[in-house]
């Protein structure tokens, strides 16, 4: 979250002379309290500053990135994941690396009856192409990365887990999965795709708002 140069002001006015009312604060920056009833509002929402009726306001500790932070945790994969693109085990590597180019994603994922069954990124179509497969008829189910070596996240994890599990595991994306049974066979049912540019955009959003 960027402050204004007001915010800063007043955040710098609580520090040094806290408790003390917004009618205090306004005589300091000499602006009326209307003028600086918004910033306070958003001070005070962010949690930066704590306002105690007939005492004043208090600088909380909290910096704008402890905001930002709180921020980035409270926001679920749900709300930004994007749409995965998903091919069944017995299509061809070429037609694969088609549907790739064409959906212009990193990673593909692989199902079979439904269900989450592997994954597989431009590095694997790139490394069995010069390998010299026949890329017409064998299909992804013989190449890809199988379960349970993917690394999955669910709609109710935060975009912060999301982020984490992409740096550790050195991934672009990550399936977005919720538990199911398909006939009589349990796993995971592929339900969106969070990707490097999904997290960063969350970032650059936030920082610009």
């Amino acid at each position: 979250m960027q402050l204004s140069e007001r915010q800063e002001r007043i955040i710098d006015i609580v520090k040094t002379s806290q408790p003390i009312t917004s009618e205090e604060i306004a005589k300091k920056l000499d602006l009326t309290r209307a003028t600086i009833r918004p910033d306070l509002a958003i001070l005070t929402m962010s949690g930066i500053l704590d306002a105690r009726p007939k005492v004043g306001y208090f600088y909380s500790g909290k910096e704008a990135f402890s905001f930002l932070l709180e921020q980035i945790k409270s926001i679920n994969v749900s709300e930004i994941k994007s749409v995965p693109i998903v091919v069944d085990e017995q299509t061809t590597v070429y037609n694969a690396i088609v549907t790739l180019f064409l959906e212009d994603v990193g990673s593909i994922y692989v199902t079979s009856d439904g269900l989450l069954t592997g994954v597989l990124s431009r590095k694997d179509f790139l490394k069995n192409a010069i390998g010299g497969i026949d890329l017409n008829n064998i299909p992804v189910g013989v190449i890809m990365t199988r379960m349970p070596n993917i690394i999955t996240i669910t709609p109710k994890e935060s975009v912060l887990d999301a982020a984490t599990k992409i740096i550790e595991h050195q991934v672009d994306s990550l399936p977005v999965v919720e538990e199911a049974s398909i006939n009589n066979k349990s796993g995971y049912r592929i339900i969106g795709r969070v990707s490097k540019t999904n997290v960063i955009r969350v970032f650059v959003d936030l920082c610009n708002s």
